[in-house]
Order: C-alpha cells, then sequence, then structure tokens
C-alpha cells in the first residue's frame, strides 16, 4: 500500500499523472511537464512536498547534538527563523542525506529531510542522540507545500494577508512561525518563493486556495527539471552514503576549518577531495545525458550524475563527476546509447532567477 499526502485526492481531481515515489503515491504532472516548469521561471508554481518529514529537536542540548550531528556549523543559526543547509554523513565521511536544518531558539531546531530517506535519517538521529538526547520529534501531522516563481511571494500574499507583514522582509534562508504556520524563503527550483509547513488539515484549504488564485499545480518532474537547470544535487544521484559531499561539490556545506568535530570530518580529513562535480551542456544533437552515462576528457574518465532536457536552455543538461583537472569550457564527449555525444563542461548553476547563467559554444 502506498502512502499518501494529506493533498492526495486534491492531484486526483485535477487529473495528475500519479507514480510511485519511494512508497510515495505522488504527482508527476498534471498534463504539460514543461508548462509546469515555464509556469515557475515565469510566474509561480506549486508543489506538495509533504512526503519529506520535518523533525522537530527539542531540548536544551539540540544545538550541541546537531554541532556533531550536522556537516555544517549550526553555530551560524542565532536569528530566529534562520535556516542552514547541510550534509549528515556517516562515520566514513559519506552523505546520508542533505537536509535544511531551520533555528527558532535554543531548545527548537527544525530538520526537513528528504522523502526517501526520512526513516533511516530518523534512526540515525536516534541512534546518535543515545550519548546526549534531545526530545526527537518526528512531524507527520505536517504538510509542506513550496511556491515557487518570480510571483509566488505575491500570490501566497493574497491568500494569507496576514502572513505579508511578517515575511516581507525575509532573506533568503529565513522564515517565521505564524501560529501554525512556518513560512519560510527557501526552495529547490532557483527561483524565488516560500516554503510553508503547517498541520496536515489545513493544507487542503489552502491548496485550493492557492490555485484559485492562478498558482499551477507542478508534479515531480518539473520539480527534477528545475532543480537540475538550479545546479541543485539530489541524493541518491549526485551523492550517496558512498560518496564524499567533497567529490559531490558541497565542500561549500563543511566545516573542516574549524576545531568543532563533528560525524565524518575524520574520514574528509583523511580523504582528500579526488573527484569535483560540475555541469554539461550538450552540444551535438543525438540524445539526452542522463545518469551514470560515461564521459572521456583529456584528464580521464568521468560520469554523468544527473542528467535530463532543459526547457529554459532548449537542450540536454547534466551534473557529472569529473577528474579533477578538468576545467569549465572544456570539450568532452558522452557515451549516448551506442553515439559518443560532445559537450561542454560548464560550472553550475544553468539557471537562476529565471536567467542563464552558462556560455557555450
Amino acid at each position: 500500500m502506498l502512502k499518501t499526502t494529506p493533498l492526495n485526492a486534491a492531484h486526483r481531481a485535477l487529473g495528475a499523472r500519479m507514480v510511485d515515489f519511494g512508497g510515495w503515491d505522488m504527482p508527476v504532472n498534471y498534463g504539460s511537464q514543461i508548462e509546469e516548469h515555464r509556469a515557475v521561471r515565469s510566474n509561480a508554481g506549486m508543489f506538495d512536498v509533504s512526503h519529506m518529514l520535518a523533525v522537530d529537536v527539542h531540548g536544551a542540548g539540540a544545538r550541541d547534538f546537531l554541532r556533531r550531528a550536522l556537516a555544517n556549523d549550526v553555530d551560524k543559526l542565532r536569528d530566529s527563523g534562520h535556516a542552514l543547509y547541510s550534509c549528515m554523513l556517516n562515520h566514513a565521511g559519506g552523505v546520508i542525506d542533505d537536509l535544511i536544518v531551520y533555528f527558532f531558539d535554543e531548545t527548537w531546531f527544525r530538520l526537513v529531510l528528504n522523502a526517501g530517506r526520512a526513516e533511516a535519517d530518523l534512526a540515525w538521529l536516534v541512534a546518535l542522540a543515545q550519548a546526549a538526547p534531545p526530545d526527537i520529534q518526528p512531524r507527520r501531522d505536517l504538510a509542506l507545500i513550496a511556491v515557487q516563481g518570480p510571483q509566488a511571494r505575491e500570490r501566497v500574499w493574497q491568500v494569507l494577508p496576514e502572513a505579508r507583514a511578517a515575511s516581507a522582509a525575509l532573506m533568503s534562508f529565513h522564515g517565521v512561525q505564524l501560529d501554525q504556520l512556518v513560512l519560510a524563503r527557501t526552495g529547490y527550483t532557483g527561483e524565488d518563493g516560500f516554503e510553508l509547513m503547517l498541520p496536515a488539515a489545513q493544507a487542503p484549504a489552502l491548496w485550493q486556495r492557492l490555485l484559485a488564485c492562478g498558482v499551477k499545480p507542478c508534479g515531480l518532474g518539473a520539480r527534477d527539471t528545475l532543480r537540475l537547470e538550479a545546479g541543485m544535487n539530489l541524493w541518491g544521484q549526485d551523492m550517496d552514503e558512498s560518496v564524499s559531499p567533497l567529490d559531490a561539490g558541497l565542500a561549500w556545506t563543511v566545516d573542516l576549518a574549524s576545531a568543532r568535530d563533528f560525524v565524518g570530518k575524520a574520514a574528509l580529513l583523511a580523504r582528500p577531495q579526488s573527484r569535483q562535480l560540475l555541469g554539461l551542456v550538450l552540444t551535438e544533437a543525438g540524445g539526452v545525458l542522463r545518469s551514470h552515462q560515461r564521459l572521456a576528457t583529456a584528464q580521464g574518465e568521468g560520469e554523468v550524475t544527473s542528467g535530463t532536457f532543459s526547457p529554459t536552455l532548449n537542450r540536454s543538461i547534466a551534473l557529472a563527476r569529473l577528474p579533477l583537472g578538468v576545467e569549465p569550457g572544456a570539450p568532452v564527449r558522452v557515451a549516448v546509447r551506442d553515439k559518443q555525444l560532445a559537450a561542454q563542461v560548464v560550472r553550475p548553476p544553468f539557471v537562476r532567477r529565471g536567467k542563464i547563467l552558462v556560455n557555450f559554444d
């Protein structure tokens, strides 16, 4: 039996094509995936991300616990509502998950975990907490809706006018609690917008109000093409428990400079970066870049980790794990079925705030 979000009936009423996504019954699209993608780039779209799991960490030892559990430094979080992107590593330095942690006060932090990793993450956190136990509370009573695009904030304020004053000045990666609603200026598309966390029972009515004011419902298909254009990693493709964050383009999320110890730090110090994650743009017709395709560079072999057709660039793009020394602008050849197609290395993101950021021949 597939798990369902509080918005499952709403998706079906809209005629969504539903798929099994890691054990969840989720919409992949509502018709045209490209139209959904373009709506987010040009106006506003919304995604049901309630399959992701919010986990509250409570108690006087919450900060100290997260200082050890996460590779990024939660001591950066001092203002209520401030959020931080981080990896959570195993003892070998591999990525158990990438997540966002929110700080509300010294006794309350909130993690938002990837859906496919939620149960494993939760078990890992509980095991780590045995040494210095905070209260770890999975919030399965919450729904999560991401509203993204250049008009996303205005659309949210249209249906939640009481939120405007509290959220208009929010900077990126900051949120605010309004009674039972947490509204954060975060997202996974490369566009502006809000991610909303609210009681599950309230989600269907909010979804319908957003729909009525012109926010386009979007499925997992558009979410993937948008995140790839934005150069954002996906667990299970661009990194996993066998991959160091240093080799996955996530060194900026890892605090190796301070004296603080965290799970996986010793392994990272003992195993320096050996690969790099960069972007590819396919410059020759004849195929689409996909994960696991092998590629040849002047410095040796690499591998595509995520690939798709980009509606914004109107050509195929990818993230790829490449040898050190390969520079943006370098030509490579990618094995696409029975062909060796030309591509060019670029530095992601490909698109941000609706603008193409990469140059290619």
